[in-house]
């Protein structure tokens, strides 16, 4: 990520997350997308997590780790899956689309984070900064963005979850050199 978006860049994006998510959510098929009339950062390649939330509790979260399709396109598509993907919430119905508040956060590039054992890894982490994904030998891998420190603040709670959230036991951080990546993101919301 070069630059921080404009603040029009970010009610574009929040406002095409919009009419994405309550397209898919009625059934209706999306627009297509004019990129003649988008900023150049807009037509870039970047990573998005859109988030759902009614009154301040998750309602969808889906997202890219990596930049593989241009900024607009990426908020667009992660939008509608976070509606209607998630698997941990049933699809969002109409009757909830004027509760639902739309958040986008584009991410960084992930880049490795070096460290020798769990208490230097405890030591490393920037809570509220980074976002953090955790990879084991099997394949298996989750993130939390930063954002999640506001609700988990203790970095050990914070990887209990993320290993829980990964599909391993709580601990598996305490006992075995997992990949860790982090990442920042630029967030916005209506």
């Amino acid at each position: 990520m070069t630059k921080d978006l404009t603040r029009e860049e970010q009610k574009t994006l929040l406002r095409m997350a919009r009419e994405a998510m309550e397209c898919a959510v009625r059934g209706k098929e999306l627009p297509p997308l004019n990129s003649s009339k988008l900023s150049s950062t807009l037509r870039e390649q970047g990573a998005s997590f859109v988030t759902l939330t009614i009154r301040g509790q998750l309602r969808g979260c889906i997202g890219a780790l990596e930049a593989y399709q241009p900024l607009a396109d990426d908020v667009r598509e992660h939008a509608v899956a976070a509606a209607l993907e998630d698997p941990r919430f049933p699809q969002v119905r109409e009757d909830e689309l004027s509760r639902i508040q739309v958040e986008v956060s584009r991410l960084t590039r992930p880049v490795p984070l070096e460290y020798k054992d769990a208490k230097d890894l405890l030591s490393k982490l920037r809570p509220h900064v980074d976002g953090v994904i955790l990879r084991d030998a099997y394949g298996r891998r989750a993130t939390f963005l930063p954002q999640v420190w506001e609700k988990i603040p203790d970095p050990s709670k914070f990887l209990d979850n993320l290993c829980y959230k990964m599909g391993a036991s709580d601990d598996l951080w305490r006992n075995k050199h997992l990949d860790v990546l982090v990442y920042q993101v630029e967030e916005f919301h209506e």
